[in-house]
C-alpha cells in the first residue's frame, strides 16, 4: 500500500491538474473564434489530450517540490515550507496560462520564451499591462487561494506510547526496516513515473509542442497545450531536428523552386532611394481598398493605393509577431520556427540583409523605431542586416521626457514620422531607410486631443489604426516638400495582423493577411502578373529587382521579386504546428506528422477541411516544394548554411 506521503503527493498533484483544467476552460472561453469549427467531440478530445501536456509540464515545473515532498517528515514547519514552494512554483505556472488568455489573441500561439527574450520590455510595461488587464488578477488570486486552501496537509498525531523491553525494541527496528524498504521501492517507482510523465509516454522521442497539432482541426493543438509546457520547452533553444526529405542536393534544389532575379534590359528605378515603412498591426481587415462596402479606418492609405501606388492584393505576413517581421522584410527570412530568429541561438548565423547588399552600392542605410533602444532586439538585428545607423527613443529629442512620448512604448507615430522625414533630408543620397511604427500597439493609446476625433470603430485598435493613417498622410505631405521625394521608392506593409471582428478574416489566411503597397512618385512600375501571391520575404528581391542591382549569391531562396513574370509567387507560414505554402490555386499544409494536404486558395480565406481528393500532381509538386523550403530553412539554420554554395569554377 502506498505510504501516507505518497498518497498526499498524488492528492496534491491532482489538485494541480484540476487547476490546469480550469485554466484550459477559461482559455477556450475567451478564445473561441479559432476553435469554432470544431465539434463537441473534437473539443473534448483536445481537452483529453491536454492532460498529457499538463502532466509533463507540471512534473517539469515542480521537480524541486517533488523532491521536498518525498521527505517523510510530518513536522509542521517542514510541511509549511513544502507548501510554500508548491505555491511559488505553481503561481508562476498559473500566471503564464492566465497571460495567454489575452496574449493568444495577439500572436495566435501559446507563450514561448518571450519572458526571457523581451523580458525588459515586459518589465517596462508592467504597470500599464496590469492596468489594462487587471481583471486577470482575480482568477489568479482565486486559483492561488484554492491551491492553498485545498492543499492536503498530513494529520498531526500524538506520539505512540513505547513498549519497554529488548523484544519490543527489536520488533520496532524490524518494522522500521520493512517500512524503509517498502518506501525506497515506492520512491524508485515515483522517480520512474516522473521521468515517464515528463517524456509524455514511452514513445521514442520526448513529448514536443508539435505533437499537440496532429489532431484535427490542427488549431485545437493550442487548446491541448498549456503555456507552462510551451514556455519551459522553449528555454534553451535546443538544436532542431534536421530534416531529410531529400536524399540529394540536386533533388532538394529542384524542389526548392528558388528563382534568380529577373533579367531586364534596364532597371525600372535605377539609383532610387528606398524607404520601407513597416506599419504596426496594419492588417488588411482595417482598410477600405481591400474591403469594399465596409468601414475604412485608412482613408489616406486607400487613396495612395488607388492614385499612383501599386497595391499587391494577395499579400501575407510571414509571422504573427513584430519580432518576426524584420528578418523577413530586411533579409528575406520567413518565420518557420517556434521562437523568434532575433533572439534565437541562430542569430549569429551568416545572414546578408538588404542593408548590407545596398551599402555595397553606395547606399547610406538606417533603421528607425521610436521605442526604447533594445526593444525586441531591433537595434541588434538592424546591425546584422547591414543598417549602418539605428535611431531609437534615445536619439529622439528629449527621449522619454519628450511630450511626444506615449508613456508606454515610445514616440507617437505622427511626431515620429515628421522626425523621420527631417532625418531623411539629412541622409546622403542614395539612402535606404526603414521605419517601424508603434502607436497601433496595445494599449492603443492616442495623443492628447485626438480622443473622439477619430473613428471609434468596434475594436480598441480601430482609432489607433486611423491615427497611424493620419500620421502617414502628414508624413507624405511633409516628404513631398523635400528634394529626395521624387527620387524615392516607398514600400508600405504591416508587421502582422491584430484584433479582428470580421468573420471572413478569422481563419488561418486571414490571420496573416496584410497589405503591401509600392509607390514611386512620378515613375510607373513594371507590369504585375495577376493573380500573384506575395509575402514579406519578397521585399529584398523586389527592391534589388527594381534598382537593377545584383544579388551576388546572397539572397535567400524563399522569396521572389513581386515583378517576376515567370511565377505566380508564394508565401510561407508556420501555424498550428504545421508548415503552410500559399499559391494562387492551392494552399499546402505539411503537418507535424509529415502529412501533406491541399486546400483551395481564396484571398484571406481558408476552408476548415482539406480537399478530400486533391490533384495528385499538385499534391506531389507543392508538397515537395514545401518540404524543400522547410529542409533548407531548418538545416540551414542548424548548420549555418542558409546560402547556396557558389557554383564550381569552369576549367
Amino acid at each position: 500500500m502506498p505510504s501516507e506521503f505518497l498518497r498526499l503527493l498524488v492528492r496534491r498533484f491532482a489538485l494541480l491538474l484540476g487547476a490546469y483544467l480550469l485554466l484550459r476552460v477559461g482559455f477556450w472561453g475567451l478564445n473561441q473564434a479559432p476553435f469554432r469549427e470544431a465539434s463537441a467531440g473534437q473539443l473534448g478530445l483536445a481537452f483529453w489530450h491536454g492532460f498529457r501536456f499538463d502532466i509533463a509540464a507540471l512534473l517539469l515545473l515542480n521537480l524541486p517540490w517533488l523532491g521536498l515532498s518525498l521527505v517523510p517528515s510530518r513536522g509542521r514547519r517542514w510541511q509549511r515550507l513544502v507548501r510554500a514552494v508548491y505555491l511559488l512554483l505553481n503561481g508562476f505556472g498559473v500566471a503564464l496560462n492566465l497571460i495567454d488568455w489575452e496574449y493568444f489573441r495577439f500572436i495566435g500561439r501559446r507563450t514561448s520564451n518571450e519572458l526571457t527574450t523581451i523580458g525588459a520590455d515586459v518589465q517596462r510595461q508592467a504597470g500599464q499591462l496590469v492596468l489594462s488587464y487587471w481583471w486577470l488578477l482575480l482568477p489568479f488570486a482565486i486559483l492561488l487561494v484554492a491551491l492553498y486552501s485545498f492543499y492536503p496537509m498530513p494529520p498531526q498525531r500524538e506520539p505512540a506510547a513505547s513498549n519497554s523491553g529488548p523484544h519490543a525494541e527489536a520488533e520496532e527496528r524490524q518494522a522500521g526496516g520493512r517500512k524503509l524498504g517498502a518506501y525506497s521501492l515506492q520512491l524508485i517507482a515515483v522517480a520512474a513515473l516522473t521521468v515517464l510523465g515528463i517524456r509524455g509516454g514511452v514513445q521514442l522521442k520526448p513529448l514536443r509542442t508539435g505533437a499537440a497539432f496532429v489532431q484535427q482541426p490542427a488549431l485545437l493543438g493550442h487548446l491541448a497545450l498549456n503555456s507552462t509546457f510551451t514556455f519551459l520547452k522553449s528555454l534553451g533553444y535546443e538544436t532542431p531536428e534536421l530534416k531529410a526529405y531529400f536524399d540529394s542536393p540536386e533533388a532538394l534544389q529542384q524542389a526548392l523552386a528558388a528563382r534568380p532575379l529577373p533579367r531586364r534590359p534596364a532597371a525600372p528605378l535605377p539609383g532610387r532611394n528606398v524607404v520601407v515603412l513597416i506599419l504596426e498591426s496594419f492588417g488588411s481587415e482595417y482598410n477600405g481598398v481591400e474591403n469594399p462596402g465596409r468601414p475604412s479606418y485608412t482613408p489616406f492609405f486607400d487613396s495612395l493605393a488607388t492614385h499612383g501606388g501599386r497595391l499587391l492584393p494577395d499579400h501575407y505576413a510571414n509571422g504573427r509577431r513584430s519580432i518576426e517581421a524584420l528578418p523577413a522584410v530586411l533579409a528575406g527570412l520567413p518565420s518557420l520556427m517556434e521562437g523568434a530568429f532575433i533572439t534565437s541561438n541562430f542569430q549569429t548565423d551568416e545572414l546578408h540583409g538588404l542593408g548590407s547588399l545596398l551599402a555595397r552600392h553606395g547606399y547610406q542605410t538606417s533603421l528607425f523605431h521610436g521605442a526604447q533602444n533594445g526593444t525586441m532586439g531591433f537595434n541588434t538585428f538592424g546591425g546584422m542586416a547591414g543598417m549602418q545607423q539605428y535611431f531609437g527613443l534615445d536619439e529622439y529629442p528629449g527621449a522619454a521626457q519628450s511630450p511626444d512620448f506615449d508613456g508606454h512604448w515610445g514616440i507617437f507615430d505622427e511626431p515620429y514620422l515628421q522626425y523621420f522625414s527631417r532625418q531623411l533630408s539629412r541622409q546622403r543620397q542614395p539612402f535606404f531607410s526603414t521605419l517601424f511604427t508603434l502607436s497601433a500597439h496595445e494599449p492603443f493609446g492616442l495623443p492628447a486631443g485626438y480622443q473622439g476625433r477619430l473613428p471609434a470603430g468596434t475594436l480598441p485598435i480601430h482609432p489607433t489604426i486611423a491615427y497611424a493613417d493620419l500620421a502617414l498622410r502628414r508624413f507624405f505631405a511633409a516628404a513631398r516638400q523635400q528634394p529626395w521625394y521624387r527620387n524615392t521608392l516607398f514600400v508600405l506593409l504591416a508587421d502582422h495582423t491584430s484584433q479582428s471582428d470580421a468573420a471572413d478574416y478569422q481563419n488561418l489566411l486571414g490571420e496573416y493577411k496584410t497589405p503591401l503597397l509600392l509607390f514611386a512618385p512620378g515613375q510607373p512600375l513594371p507590369a504585375l502578373r495577376r493573380p500573384h501571391i506575395t509575402q514579406q520575404a519578397d521585399i529584398p528581391a523586389t527592391v534589388l529587382d527594381l534598382l537593377g542591382l545584383p544579388a551576388e549569391g546572397q539572397l535567400l531562396p524563399f522569396g521572389y521579386s513581386v515583378f517576376d513574370a515567370g511565377t505566380d509567387g508564394r508565401a510561407l507560414l508556420l501555424s498550428g504546428g504545421s508548415y503552410w505554402l500559399v499559391h494562387t490555386d492551392f494552399v499546402t499544409e505539411l503537418t507535424a506528422d509529415n502529412q501533406v494536404r491541399l486546400y483551395p486558395y481564396r484571398n484571406h480565406q481558408l476552408p476548415t477541411a482539406p480537399l478530400p481528393h486533391p490533384d495528385p500532381a499538385r499534391l506531389r509538386q507543392y508538397g515537395n516544394e514545401l518540404r524543400a523550403c522547410v529542409q533548407w530553412y531548418v538545416n540551414g539554420l542548424a548548420e549555418n548554411r542558409l546560402y547556396p554554395l557558389p557554383a564550381p569554377a569552369q576549367p
